[in-house]
């Protein structure tokens, strides 16, 4: 049994993470969820839940928030750690995968309890130490760390693939652009999606309240991430849905990826991606073969990320393609770029078979 640890406060961690189950899961193994914040108290998640409405609101806040971001671990008592333990014992969880920083205090704890820990695997989604983990020492002297982009080494150690499925070739493309602020819908994307409209580009935009709809470029497509929705409320995949103008927000039919996430689908089809340099969106890059459009970064971890993508030929920065008058075709070698990296043997290793094998060293760097 293996047991994925994330954080709802991230959902570019927090996708990766399910899609790592997933992935084990269609190997035969048997993988367990847990979300850091089901352990807190239900004060702290209100509060979490208004720092999200707040980044979502005021970028210059999200950003001050990444340099100042505290810990909510620090709320989880220890009876809900030996409980937590109990369980893992009574499964047979025999290795955790960390996907965010807020766990690695709480498996210390358990260790200085006295407590035996599983074999433990850090998993960066980042291309260096995201927020979560700046604060906090190694969990065990022999924990595995395997990183999914390295700045350090400029290039992608492992990976987790979010599809089996092909790109789509580039002139099967709708030519659409998928334009999205990551999972908590954080940065200048809806001003970027104003002037591409102006462009004369069609849009795909994931908005996170629905009078957001409202103000959305004409001709574009407004998909809804449920209001409503948590990362612990459940183990699957974000619901998402079309928000049609002048349709009732509560009419909306949202859903939901069984194998990967319901936005992957419409990055497959689109000429690219618009977005800021989260983890999650390099993923998802990686597995469509479509180009990373670069909006400005919600702090220094999305920084690095950014240049890796640019340093790799994924991606562009958005003032370049600005520069290049917004030709789609000026995004052509990124996308074959892309396609050459995930295929044949320039493919990163595959984390899931790796941990399904118990071999990993390739990726440990």
């Amino acid at each position: 049994m293996i047991a994925v640890l994330t954080s709802g406060v991230a959902l570019g961690v927090h996708v990766p993470g399910l899609l790592l189950a997933s992935r084990l899961r269609e190997r035969g193994a048997e993988v367990v969820v847990e979300v850091i914040e089901r352990l807190l108290p239900a004060d702290r998640l209100r509060s979490i839940e208004a720092s999200r409405t707040m980044f979502h609101r005021d970028f210059r806040v999200a950003r001050a928030g990444q340099r100042l971001a505290a810990d909510p671990s620090s709320a989880v008592d220890d009876a809900a750690l030996e409980e937590l333990h109990r369980r893992w014992t009574t499964l047979g969880v025999q290795r955790v995968v960390v996907f965010s920083g807020f766990w690695t205090g709480p498996l210390a704890r358990l260790s200085g309890m006295g407590l035996p820990l599983p074999r433990v695997t850090i998993c960066h989604v980042d291309s260096v130490e995201s927020p979560s983990f700046r604060r906090t020492g190694p969990v065990t002297a022999d924990a595995q760390v395997v990183r999914l982009a390295s700045w350090a080494t400029g290039n992608l150690p492992c990976t987790i693939p979010v599809t089996r499925r092909a790109p789509v070739p580039w002139a099967e493309r709708s030519g659409r652009l998928l334009v999205h602020g990551g999972g908590w819908g954080m940065g200048t994307y809806r001003e970027r999606a104003a002037d591409l409209a102006a462009a004369g580009h069609t849009l795909d935009l994931v908005v996170h309240e629905p009078d957001e709809a409202l103000t959305a470029p004409q001709d574009s497509h407004a998909y809804l991430m449920d209001p409503s929705w948590h990362p612990w409320h459940d183990d699957g995949y974000p619901p998402l849905g079309r928000l049609h103008p002048g349709e009732d927000p509560g009419s909306v039919q949202y859903r939901r990826g069984t194998a990967h996430h319901a936005s992957f689908d419409m990055a497959r089809q689109a000429a690219a991606m618009v977005s800021k340099p989260g983890g999650g969106t390099l993923l998802d890059s990686l597995w469509s073969a479509t180009p990373l459009v670069l909006l400005e970064p919600a702090g220094r971890h999305e920084e690095h990320n950014a240049r890796l993508w640019c340093q790799l030929g994924f991606g562009v920065r958005y003032e370049q393609w600005q520069a290049a008058g917004f030709d789609p075709e000026f995004l052509r070698p990124s996308h074959e770029a892309l396609l050459a990296a995930g295929r044949g043997p320039t493919c990163p290793p595959d984390l899931a078979d790796m941990l399904a094998t118990q071999e990993g060293l390739s990726c440990t760097r």
